[in-house]
């Protein structure tokens, strides 16, 4: 057994075609700019207009070949429409890149049902609905294919704070991500999960900022983060591109904690 010649060419994603739905949220932009510059095409997918317009330039002047489509994984219909339009365009799926989601903080005593099933519907339904969609493409084309969930470190731990939505939300898409790596392994799609803890967004500044409420924040959480750090944009972008390129073959059904250490003690 050899290595390879060229070890750089296993993380190669040039000419794929990729669909990022959420691709002006923060980790949709991660992903959109990160296979932008690498060389795929893209079909990027949200609900914003406007941000979704500046991604998609931002990944133009970087070179890559962009579609937008105003739509959210919210139904049946829309994630077949947006299947549709990637293929119309493309002429095949590669690699699907699921960042839509949200979350809602309220103790649970306070939460009325429907800001509970709203959290699921966004995070667990949409992340089902948009793999179902893709996934039936990547299976005719008969050549495999990439997905990647966004899930968290709040998938595996609880939080003090009110998150009892999404720490479910999340718990289910994990099991998504393993049960789809069972269903599609033989087909050679491969469906991982990346789970980050807190990193910097435009949710997320306030935490990086010099007040009081940000340094005693960030110190507490920070006590339990081996690395001693909150993370970067940066943080996401290499499991991304390793998900998304034939260097993840073998790996299907993994939840990848991009989370300093956060989750290991």
């Amino acid at each position: 057994m050899t290595a390879p010649t060229d070890p750089l060419a296993l993380f190669s994603v040039k000419g794929k075609v990729a669909i990022i739905t959420g691709a002006s949220g923060a980790f949709g932009t991660v992903a959109a700019q990160t296979l932008a510059s690498a060389g795929a095409r893209l079909v990027l997918t949200a609900g914003r207009a406007q941000e979704l317009h500046e991604v998609a330039e931002d990944c133009r002047n970087r070179g890559a070949d962009t579609e937008e489509i105003l739509a959210r994984p919210s139904d049946e219909a829309n994630c077949e429409h947006i299947v549709a339009s990637a293929v119309a365009r493309f002429g095949r799926i590669d690699i699907l890149v699921v960042a839509s989601g949200k979350n809602d903080v309220s103790k649970i005593t306070e939460m009325a049902p429907a800001r509970f099933l709203d959290v699921m519907d966004a995070n667990v339904t949409q992340s089902w609905l948009i793999a179902r969609a893709a996934g039936k493409q990547m299976l005719a084309q008969g050549d495999g294919g990439k997905v990647i969930l966004m899930s968290s470190a709040r998938g595996l731990l609880g939080h003090p704070a009110g998150y009892t939505a999404y720490c479910a939300s999340k718990s289910a898409v994990d099991g998504i991500t393993r049960a789809l790596g069972c269903e599609w392994g033989s087909t050679g799609i491969t469906v991982n999960a990346i789970a980050p803890t807190v990193f910097r967004s435009p949710l997320t500044a306030w935490m990086f900022g010099d007040d009081d409420r940000a340094r005693t924040t960030r110190a507490g959480f920070l006590a339990r983060v081996p690395k001693g750090r909150l993370g970067e944009p940066d943080d996401l972008a290499g499991p991304l591109l390793f998900l998304a390129s034939k260097a993840s073959d073998f790996y299907t059904g993994h939840i990848l904690y991009a989370d300093g250490g956060y989750t290991a003690g």
